[in-house]
């Protein structure tokens, strides 16, 4: 159980009502994992729903891209339930399984694409030490351009938000599964 309660539908005011049937309705399809928390502060959760539909639809990135740096994000915050949630996206938008696992187990995947490594040194490089060297950026910028580092960067940081909601209100992945990543 998480340590802030799931708010059931008929519990819900007017404005949380109308942000939860927006998300339900839309792309997402359902209302899961952080949304159950940030509905108990709907102005929040009304900003941030935009910025993560952005962020996961129509970013500069393609989904096996975006998918990949939400991956690097959840295994760095070791968000167990961010990374149950999206690794069947990272498959469905094309990421090779070899690097999911090796993503999962902290180490370097082998074989990855030109615009994979980029993304991949870039966003370590961010986590690791919260800086990109002047190599980095500019690998990144030759395969994504400015608006795809810029969205690379927003990801980054709106997953990380994502990561520490459901790592603080310890959000539990449904139905009792085993944790996808380890310690």
């Amino acid at each position: 159980m998480s340590r802030m309660p799931v708010m059931p539908i008929d519990e819900l005011d007017e404005r949380q009502r109308r942000i939860h049937d927006s998300i339900v309705s839309g792309k997402r399809g359902g209302f899961r994992g952080p949304f159950h928390m940030w509905v108990h502060s709907p102005g929040y959760l009304e900003v941030l729903e935009k910025v993560g539909a952005y962020l996961r639809y129509d970013s500069a990135l393609p989904p096996r891209l975006s998918e990949m740096a939400i991956l690097i994000t959840a295994r760095f915050w070791t968000a167990q339930y961010e990374w149950f949630a999206h690794e069947p996206h990272a498959l469905k938008g094309g990421l090779d399984p070899a690097i999911i696992a090796a993503i999962a187990e902290r180490r370097r995947p082998e074989n990855m694409k030109p615009d994979e490594e980029a993304l991949y040194d870039f966003a370590t490089s961010l986590h690791e030490t919260h800086a990109v060297s002047d190599a980095v950026y500019e690998a990144a910028a030759a395969q994504f351009g400015n608006n795809g580092v810029i969205d690379l960067i927003g990801l980054i940081g709106h997953y990380t938000s994502v990561s520490m909601t459901l790592n603080a209100c310890e959000v539990q992945i449904p139905d009792g599964k085993d944790l996808p990543l380890s310690a």
